[in-house]
């Protein structure tokens, strides 16, 4: 009989030779697509051929080619295309960074990440596996039944303009650093084409972006703002003021208050989009404004109170707005407008701040409040995105702003010895000289802070209802 090499045990020279064979099939496929890029003629061609070969060179299950813009992602295309019920609706979801931690590490940092939800032998990873990756990440390869999971950045003109996804499905081996490589090698050709064929964009956003926030700039806003007016249209200026800025420079660092006012612009980009034909801007600082035309102020007080109100911005912080509209003033000019809208917004700041000082819950008897917890906290958790930190974070804001408090925050630690760090922050800054306190709940590796008025009722029952809305949230995402 001949020799028989068993799976598993071949001779080290088998091993290097089917280690070249790979590296010279993931060489030529790069190479075939950096011919097939050159081609290409619009983003679409370009996500196609991405994803395409990035299915070969990773061998992965999928591949995604995704856009991100005012640090939010969105999927463009998927190769091949998801038929999984759930793997379709993830593919329609756009993401926040503050929401994903991995996500906020590749823009800033543009640093590719790993994540995986089993072992090499298709064991589910443990909890505190430093080698997993990312919590929120792995919790989203668990609900895809997916083994493992890569991104890398696609960087164009120096920033980070999308991302390369794929997912390996069960049983399939980790994603390792040479993967990473061709990972990095593809975006490297992928980015270089969207530089060519958006190359219009790519001018626009050097000459009239804010570098910062991706919004219009100051002389973009003041443009349209004298074009709305000569239409004889209806125009609203919404002058915006981030309350709660100078306090996270100073407490966390000017890296984290960028990202802050990445996450206003967001806000502004999405409520723009909500109003066809308007201008999110940034002025300068901590001074964003909205630019619509033919848009009734009644409107526009909507979208921006729904839209502040659905997206909280992260480490406590606020947006202060005001809106001018010259179905109000008359026939004004966009210097005049700017000032009304401006000092609108003062007021509204000022308004604010009273409120909260005078905020109290409305039931001070322990057993009303905790019902009252309850209600809103169920709601909240049940209408959150799926995954862990969504529903802690819905848990602890409705909970905050039931219990009359100002900031919450969601903590977790890789082990019980180890201090827990924070994944995500929200609600509205605390004013100064009022009274507040924070209930702190910890369940397993998590643990959620929650902000509560001086006057709130507090006991035994409450601090049950809160143990119980942590337990539902983080086990019934698993």
């Amino acid at each position: 009989m001949g020799d028989v090499t068993r799976r598993g045990s071949a001779a080290p020279g088998a091993r290097a030779d089917s280690r070249s064979a790979a590296g010279i099939v993931g060489v030529r496929a790069l190479a075939l697509a950096a011919h097939r890029l050159d081609r290409c003629r619009s983003i679409d061609e370009v996500a196609h051929v991405a994803t395409s070969t990035g299915v070969e060179v990773l061998d992965a299950k999928h591949v995604a080619f995704c856009r991100i813009d005012q640090d939010t992602c969105r999927t463009v295309v998927v190769e091949p295309p998801p038929v999984a019920p759930r793997a379709v609706w993830m593919v329609r979801a756009s993401y926040r960074a503050d929401d994903r931690p991995a996500l906020r590490a590749l823009i800033r940092d543009r640093a590719s990440w790993v994540a995986h939800a089993r072992t090499v032998h298709d064991e589910p990873t443990v909890p505190d596996d430093p080698d997993a990756g990312d919590p929120v990440e792995v919790d989203t390869l668990r609900e895809l039944d997916a083994a493992t999971a890569l991104a890398t950045p696609l960087v164009v003109n120096g920033s980070v303009w999308g991302q390369l996804y794929a997912v390996r499905g069960r049983p399939g081996p980790p994603f390792r650093v040479d993967d990473i490589a061709r990972a990095e090698v593809l975006a490297a050709l992928v980015a270089g084409a969207v530089a060519r064929v958006d190359l219009e964009a790519q001018v626009r956003h050097l000459v009239a972006d804010d570098p910062l926030t991706g919004l219009a700039n100051r002389r973009i806003a003041d443009a349209e703002a004298e074009a709305a007016l000569e239409s004889g249209h209806e125009t609203c200026i919404v002058m915006c003021d981030v309350d709660g800025l100078k306090r996270v420079n100073d407490e966390l660092g000017h890296d984290t208050g960028d990202d802050l006012l990445r996450s206003v612009a967001d806000v502004l980009g999405r409520a723009s989009a909500a109003l066809p034909g308007s201008t999110a801007a940034r002025i300068g600082g901590d001074e964003f404004c909205l630019v619509t035309v033919g848009r009734r102020r009644s409107e526009v007080a909507d979208v921006m109170a729904a839209t502040i109100a659905e997206f909280p911005l992260p480490h406590g912080a606020a947006i202060s707005y005001g809106i001018a509209s010259t179905a109000v003033t008359g026939s004004v000019s966009a210097r005049h407008l700017f000032r009304q809208a401006d000092t609108a917004q003062y007021k509204a700041k000022r308004a604010r701040a009273r409120a909260l000082r005078s905020l109290v819950p409305a039931a001070a008897d322990p057993a009303v409040t905790a019902e009252r917890v309850l209600v809103a906290g169920t709601a909240a958790i049940v209408a959150a995105q799926s995954g862990v930190v969504p529903r802690l974070c819905a848990f602890a804001a409705a909970a905050t702003e039931t219990l009359g408090g100002s900031a919450w925050a969601v903590l977790t630690r890789r082990n019980p010895a180890e201090p827990p760090s924070a994944v995500a922050r929200g609600g509205s800054p605390a004013e100064l000289g009022v009274e507040s306190s924070t209930a702190v709940v910890i369940h397993d590796l998590w643990q959620v802070e929650i902000g509560m008025s001086a006057t709130a009722a507090t006991g035994e029952v409450v601090a049950t209802s809160l143990d119980a809305l942590a337990a539902v949230a983080i086990l019934g995402a698993r």
